[in-house]
């Protein structure tokens, strides 16, 4: 929930980054009409959201395998993962842990920077943390997005743009359907939550047909802050168990939130301590559009 990255580094904005990695061949886009949505049939999509810890467990342990077999025993079709690492450090044994998790799962990718930063080393990669979606279903079109942030890796920071909110749009079964993947800030000062709830509601606002926005808001679903998302959205678990901390959750502030025209099934969080978060997964059901 906290982030634990406050080494001082350059400053500057971020420039947001399409950094997809297909693992299997995508699907012709669906046509983007206006066509109010068919009824029938319904399509069926388990969606999933889980913060990794950088691949480290409840007992600070990193192991990415272990993360993995999580990932995998949710069985969903898209994930939303939230602190993951490309090359950040030695936490994370410099694995760039989005394709590394694509390449285990045999899914496709999308890795959304949050920090886009100078190598390590003169012969290292460039060190990234952000959000990424994981994804069975063709990947149709990625974005990364800028909201507002208050950055961990600068001294005085000041609320500013800056990428890693991570939308992609995939092909279910010819239903074009919007997932999008967020970190909200963690400090107990709402006030960055809140500009960052309204900077992803101007996102969603732009798109048409089923949206789904999952992720880690370190705020729960009754928070103030988070009041203007449900003129829009609905929780899919209002009565899902706690999330954080994972071996004792006390908190349930990982959420899978649907548009109105996105049907659910059942959502339930699932008990594991490969990280320090626990994992939400809905099964929902999308419609495709009219002809």
């Amino acid at each position: 929930m906290t982030p634990r990255f406050r080494r001082p580094v350059r400053t500057g904005r971020v420039a947001a980054v399409l950094a997809a990695v297909l693992l299997t061949a995508t699907a012709p886009a669906a046509a983007d009409d206006d066509a109010p949505a068919s009824r029938a049939p319904a399509v069926p999509l388990r969606v999933a959201t889980y913060n990794i810890h950088a691949g480290a467990g409840q007992d600070q342990v990193f192991d990415l395998d272990r993360t993995a077999a999580a990932l995998r025993d949710l069985h969903a079709d898209v994930i939303g993962l939230q602190e993951v690492d490309v090359h950040w450090g030695a936490r994370s044994a410099f694995v760039d842990e989005a394709r590394a998790l694509a390449e285990k799962l045999r899914m496709r990718v999308f890795f959304a920077p949050i920090y886009d930063l100078e190598p390590a080393g003169e012969d290292g990669e460039r060190r990234q943390f952000g959000v990424a979606v994981l994804s069975r279903h063709p990947v149709l079109h990625a974005d990364n997005h800028e909201i507002t942030r208050l950055s961990t890796q600068t001294p005085d920071p000041v609320p500013a743009p800056a990428p890693g909110f991570a939308e992609v749009v995939v092909n279910v079964r010819g239903a074009r359907v919007h997932v999008y993947s967020t970190h909200l800030d963690y400090r107990a000062d709402p006030s960055i939550r809140a500009a960052q709830v309204a900077d992803m509601l101007d996102v969603l606002a732009a798109d048409r047909g089923p949206r789904i926005l999952v992720g880690d808001f370190n705020a729960e679903a009754t928070a103030p802050e988070l009041a203007p998302l449900w003129r829009t959205l609905r929780d899919a678990a209002p009565g899902g168990g706690g999330t954080f901390p994972a071996a004792d959750p006390v908190k349930r502030i990982d959420l899978v939130t649907v548009s109105p025209d996105v049907g659910v099934a059942g959502a339930r969080t699932v008990a594991t301590e490969a990280s320090d978060h626990r994992p939400v997964v809905a099964d929902l059901r999308v419609h495709r559009r009219g002809r």
